[in-house]
């Protein structure tokens, strides 16, 4: 099998087209295989093993899933972490207070003594990559259920990952690709002392903010920085004062030469998901139903945090990362839904689809092995669209809507202890521990009025939206008792439960009773739509095994219809590298964008009515003196530009690299025009907007003054 692998690759090399340098999620260990040649030719100055190797330090080594959904680079020989601001926002919010305002004001330790540790974040390092695939599927039987399937490979994917780890401090994943067609084994170490080290202000790191949010020109000074800590024997290790900074297998150096249109550059990093292999009954279920109904709820949200956090500092403090998270994919899910009209993506798919079954109808083994893929997409389709109202429902109204349900639901597990035949006692102990202290952050950052309002608001959509046969009876009988006013409805939940503040919760656990527990109002309520979510769950599931497969036969039809094409794999959350070169673009007749911006774009857009587009005084006036020291680039300090590279939301904070392996910016956004990106990549318009690496440099040192930070870099300047 490996040897008509290689065979394949070889043929691939000879006879396929250059794929489009701008298109393309590659794996990293298949780079020297599939691309390198065409990135050397672009401009690419390094060996493949520079890249990717398990054997030497190389770029992979210096890039880092940043906590739960980022992306960050490691910049020095000291740890020193690199990433976006808004990817570090929500450790910058957990800082501040009132009286530390670092949202406002921002942060920046002066030594490693000031630096900030955060509980609970972490960073992971990849260490290897593995094609599992054949051991995979040898323990796979054609005539398999979906679910007899995907219980075997957890199965041997289980037993790959122990092998891998060992006794060993790592952690490994087998993950799918190419819907099910083909998997790797991937090995990373995680370290658990994280410490922010800086952050500009908000009004450089959120320059813009919501209006600029996906937009270009952008002004954006979005980076922040921490630092990794490891026990005195180098290994990863809890928060400790006897911690010293990490000594990386390999941290990127930093280009000071700027960037010129053309020239060629790469992104490592963690893509978290696209569905490029979407069919067309997908593309429409977004445009019709998924999408608008995402946004809508979201709006509601949105006003209702809104309008607290102006009326009150307090209240803007504890809500700023909550809001930012849920804007962010607000206005995603608006753009990728114009971008699927504008582009005509479904029709696009539509074409694709209708040469699928061309091709078919050519060989009646074809019609065999594929023939019921499209088929068995459709009729699954026809059956999950009947509940996807309700799924984006109980997800945005009930899981995300008003905290208190959700944290309700936290005491679940001790609930269960509690009514155990034999409940253990040390256990039980472990978990109010847990709770307390999860309780304590939780209240930190809470407001009981906005929280009440987000309740009232989010069930009575609900229930205005949802067809009565696919609601809880719980919800039926509350809608009736109160007569419709979900005020009241709100005003009962949050009278009568515990788990409305700090004080109650802490005095329910010095002696916690499942009874009030299971009696708590929010954690009825929460237990009622749950058990309603997944018996609808429960009616689909058949049909969503039969979507997995008719997928997963699709694009197993596709690849083998164009034998000769690269195909790369959708994100999910593992490490690529997408290349491709600084480009300006031209979003639509007679208009054309610069592939850079510049801070005077930063004193055009100022505007001090309003919070989005403040300019702090000190950066006007290092404007105003053109004192950019040696980052501006005659005379004029630049601050974004644009690529054409192939990303996605976990690709925030990825390093932009040019073809000598130098640091030349962050990137962080993708484009308004291009928003339907994840489903279908568009050339002429897909641009990744990036932090232009200077900019970084220069709000370090001239705005922040933190030399200290800047002298353990590597400067490089070649031009």
């Amino acid at each position: 099998m490996k040897k008509i692998l290689f065979a394949f690759i070889v043929l691939l090399l000879i006879f396929n087209p250059p794929a489009k340098a701008d298109e393309g999620m590659w794996i990293p260990l298949l780079v020297d295989r599939l691309n390198y040649k065409d990135m050397k030719k672009m401009g690419l100055q390094l060996s493949p093993e520079e890249i990717y190797s398990i054997n030497t330090a190389s770029l992979k080594d210096a890039i880092v899933i940043f906590g739960r959904g980022c992306t960050g680079e490691i910049i020095s020989d000291q740890g020193l972490l690199l990433t976006n601001h808004h990817c570090g926002y929500g450790r910058i919010q957990s800082h501040s207070t009132i009286e530390h305002d670092y949202l406002t004001n921002g942060f920046w330790a002066m030594s490693k003594e000031e630096e900030l540790p955060n509980p609970g974040l972490t960073v992971k390092f990849l260490i290897s990559i593995e094609d599992v695939t054949e051991k995979v599927l040898a323990g796979l039987q054609g005539d398999m259920t979906e679910e007899a399937r995907n219980d075997k490979i957890k199965e041997i994917s289980e037993k790959l990952q122990q092998e891998a780890t060992g006794d060993t401090h790592y952690n490994a994943a087998v993950r799918s690709f190419f819907a099910g067609n083909e998997f790797y084994l991937f090995v990373y170490e995680t370290y658990k002392d994280i410490r922010l080290v800086g952050a500009p202000p908000s009004s450089i790191g959120k320059f813009g903010a919501d209006t600029d949010n996906w937009m270009w020109p952008r002004h954006t000074g979005d980076f922040s920085l921490f630092r990794v800590y490891t026990a005195p024997d180098g290994t990863p290790a809890e928060y400790s004062e006897d911690n010293i900074p990490l000594k990386p297998r390999y941290y990127l150096p930093i280009s000071l030469d700027g960037i010129k249109k053309g020239e060629f550059s790469m992104i490592l990093g963690y893509p978290g998901g696209t569905q490029r292999y979407l069919t067309s009954y997908g593309v429409d279920l977004a445009i019709n139903k998924y999408n608008p109904t995402v946004v809508t709820l979201r709006r509601e949200k949105l006003d209702i945090m809104r309008a607290d956090m102006d009326a009150d500092d307090g209240i803007r403090i504890k809500y700023a990362s909550k809001y930012a998270r849920m804007s962010n994919y607000w206005k995603y899910f608006i753009g990728q839904t114009k971008g699927l009209k504008r582009l005509k993506v479904y029709n696009k798919k539509l074409e694709l689809e209708k040469k699928f079954e061309d091709w078919l109808r050519t060989d009646p083994g074809l019609q065999q092995t594929y023939g019921d893929a499209l088929l068995d997409i459709r009729k699954a389709y026809g059956i999950i669209d009947e509940y996807t109202l309700s799924k984006v429902y109980y997800r945005e109204a009930i899981s995300r809507g008003a905290e208190i349900l959700g944290f309700a639901n936290g005491f679940s597990g001790l609930y269960k202890e509690l009514t155990a035949d034999d409940p253990d006692p040390e256990n039980t102990k472990e978990m109010i521990a847990s709770l307390k202290t999860s309780s304590v952050k939780y209240f930190k950052d809470y407001n009981l009025p906005t929280d009440k309002k987000l309740l009232a608001a989010m069930i009575k959509m609900y229930y205005e939206n949802i067809p009565m046969d696919q609601q809880p009876d719980y919800l039926k009988d509350m809608a009736k008792k109160y007569n419709g006013d979900f005020n009241k409805y709100a005003d009962y939940i949050f009278k009568k439960s515990i788990f409305t503040s700090l004080h109650n919760v802490e005095a329910f656990l010095e002696n916690p009773k499942a009874k009030k527990i299971s009696g708590d109002p929010a954690y009825i309520a929460y237990q009622a739509f749950t058990g309603n979510y997944s018996q609808l769950r429960d009616k689909a599931a058949e049909a969503t095994a039969s979507l997995h497969k008719g997928n997963r036969l699709f694009v197993a039809g596709l690849r083998e219809m164009y034998p000769f094409k690269n195909f790369y794999p959708d994100a999910n959350f593992t490490m690529r590298l997408t290349y491709g070169t600084v480009e300006d673009y031209y979003p639509a007749d007679a208009v054309h964008f610069n592939y850079y911006t510049t801070l005077s774009g930063v004193m055009q857009k100022e505007d001090p009515s309003t919070w989005e587009f403040v300019v702090p005084e000190k950066l006007k006036k290092l404007y105003k003196d053109k004192d950019f020291g040696d980052y501006g680039d005659n005379g004029i300090m630049n601050i974004c530009f644009t690529t054409n590279h192939d990303i996605t939301g976990g690709n925030s904070g990825s390093p932009v690299i040019n073809g000598k392996g130098e640091l030349i910016g962050l990137a962080f956004d993708g484009n308004w025009e291009a928003m339907s990106g994840d489903i279908a990549f568009e050339p002429e318009l897909q641009r990744t907007i990036n932090v232009d690496i200077r900019y970084v440099l220069f709000i370090i040192d001239k705005y922040a003054g933190a030399q200290n930070i800047v002298g353990e870099l590597t400067l490089v300047k070649s031009r």
